[in-house]
């Protein structure tokens, strides 16, 4: 099994993280890809990834992290791009929820992310919160760009539009949630050959284990079991099938 999207980095983990390597490993989980969510996160993570062999990660500039970025540094996502533990660029997007950066502080940052993406043919991890038309109508200005949609938490509608752009959509603990019977009906809609499996690590904590405060890659087990029983196939299928996924759309070798 793989973890598509954690933050190994986040203290949280990052002071735990022999004993949350462990766990993973104990619970099958062998390949995990940490994210970035500024440019010195950007760095920890690359860090990371040079001392465990079985990492990976994505870097870029969170859009609630946009307010304090000085888009003449965003040139150094280039340099930075270059070391092979990289695989792809994110976490980028809107965020519509939170009033941490304005709307006109955080289009331009994702659209040089995304010019970026395009010159060095990478795929990106998009962080879309209350805001998927707009997201949907950056990324057409981009159309050699491939997407996840990662910690898909919207309607079967929105998830409908993001599907037939040919985006994929990455899935965390809230699909486990008892009162997410829509996110449900999302899931039971989404091919499999366009799904991906994920934790958000620290955060958003599967059942049966939510009274685990901090959520960590070994949970995401109890995101695939679910999903499994939801698509009505065992969990080696399906492990299977979102490592193939992660395989082909990071183009991560040996997953």
């Amino acid at each position: 099994m793989i973890d598509t999207h954690c933050h190994l980095t986040d203290p949280r983990l990052g002071e735990q993280l022999a004993g949350v390597l462990q766990r993973a490993q104990a619970a099958g989980v062998n390949h995990l890809l940490t994210i970035g969510t500024d440019l010195a996160d950007d760095v920890a993570c690359i860090e990371l990834c040079r001392r465990v062999p079985e990492l990976r990660c994505a870097i870029g500039v969170h859009p609630n992290y946009t307010a304090d970025l000085n888009l003449d540094d965003l040139p150094r996502l280039r340099t930075l791009h270059a070391d092979p533990s990289v695989v792809a660029l994110g976490e980028m997007g809107l965020d519509y929820h939170y009033d941490r950066a304005g709307r006109e502080q955080q289009r331009p940052v994702f659209e040089l992310q995304l010019q970026l993406a395009t010159d060095l043919s990478k795929p990106v991890v998009i962080h879309c919160r209350e805001a998927v038309e707009d997201c949907l109508a950056i990324l057409g200005n981009f159309p050699a760009v491939r997407a996840d949609f990662h910690c898909f938490t919207g309607t079967p509608d929105e998830a409908r539009r993001i599907l037939d752009a040919g985006y994929m959509l990455g899935f965390t603990g809230a699909v486990t949630f008892k009162k997410n019977d829509e996110l449900r009906e999302v899931m039971k809609l989404t091919p499999l050959d366009r799904l991906l499996v994920e934790t958000d690590a620290p955060y958003l904590t599967p059942e049966p284990m939510r009274k685990q405060k901090v959520n960590e890659p070994a949970m995401v087990v109890h995101v695939a079991e679910l999903i499994a029983k939801l698509k009505g196939i065992s969990y080696e299928e399906l492990d299977a099938i979102v490592t193939r996924n992660a395989s082909n759309f990071f183009g991560w070798p040996g997953v």
